[in-house]
């Protein structure tokens, strides 16, 4: 089972929304150790004729899991490359592949005028994987940075023992690219950067006491399970189209009491 399984037993001990009054079943107060955000901001920006040189590639493998019945799907797994790509080299697509990213140049200056806030100014290092073929249609994925500037405004706390930091997270995925040469390629990429003001803090929180872990739920086509979940007698329900009306999407006609995928009239 997990948390969030039909199959468990106790819903009521497990994470997830409240019924009823949320001041229910709060019985301490701990002490937590967590990274604060004192401050984020978002950008959003398409990034057009960058220049990307991979550092490092290698091949990609597709390999198809078979049976006399039928393919149970494809699988791809990179391996060192048995050649290196031969010309000409196609681009077939990128991303980013991880949101953590660094920040190198990093600058905070307090201002003066707005007391709490800082000019914060860095270069952000974006990792990206390229997916490329070449002239044998054999498929390479290509490891390379992208390099955005940011210079911002973000509220910065007052100094402390503890020091806060500034880290970011990011997310790209290409429009288009031309392979250049000497393993440089040319993107029109869409970039998104979320920088972050963080402090590793101690905080008190009020708490309803420690997680009741439910046992793994083991993975099986069980195709009875659904089917068994389903209450044993149908619910009595009013079938009043109006008590329903204002839920609907699209307006047909009212087929099954209590079913609001399509009803004759609609106010919403």
């Amino acid at each position: 089972m997990s948390f969030y399984s039909y199959k468990n037993a106790n819903p009521s001990c497990c994470p997830g929304t409240v019924n009823g009054n949320v001041l229910d079943g709060l019985n301490e107060k701990i002490c937590i150790q967590v990274h604060r955000v004192y401050d984020s901001c978002l950008q959003q920006q398409q990034l057009t004729g960058v220049d990307v040189t991979i550092t490092s590639y290698a091949q990609v493998v597709n390999n198809c899991c078979c049976n006399a019945n039928a393919c149970c799907g494809n699988e791809t797994e990179t391996v060192t490359p048995t050649s290196a790509p031969v010309p000409p080299i196609t681009f077939e697509s990128c991303r980013s592949s991880t949101m953590d990213v660094d920040i190198t140049n990093l600058s905070v200056e307090r201002l003066c005028d707005r007391p709490c806030f800082a000019r914060v100014r860095g270069n952000i290092q974006i990792p990206i994987d390229i997916l490329f073929t070449d002239s044998r249609c054999i498929e390479y994925i290509g490891k390379g940075v992208i390099t955005v500037s940011r210079d911002v405004l973000l509220a910065v706390p007052d100094e402390s023992i503890v020091p806060f930091t500034l880290e970011g997270m990011a997310s790209a995925v290409c429009v288009a690219g031309t392979y250049l040469g000497n393993n440089t390629f040319q993107l029109t990429i869409c970039v998104t950067i979320v920088l972050k003001v963080l402090a590793k803090v101690e905080i008190l929180v009020p708490s309803y006491g420690f997680c009741n872990i439910p046992p793994c739920e083991e993975f099986a086509d069980s195709v009875c399970d659904e089917f068994f979940s389903l209450p044993l007698f149908p619910p009595a329900t009013l079938c009043d189209e109006n008590s329903f009306t204002n839920n609907c999407n699209t307006c047909n006609s009212c087929n099954t009491c209590g079913n609001c995928n399509s009803c004759s009239r609609c106010n919403t």
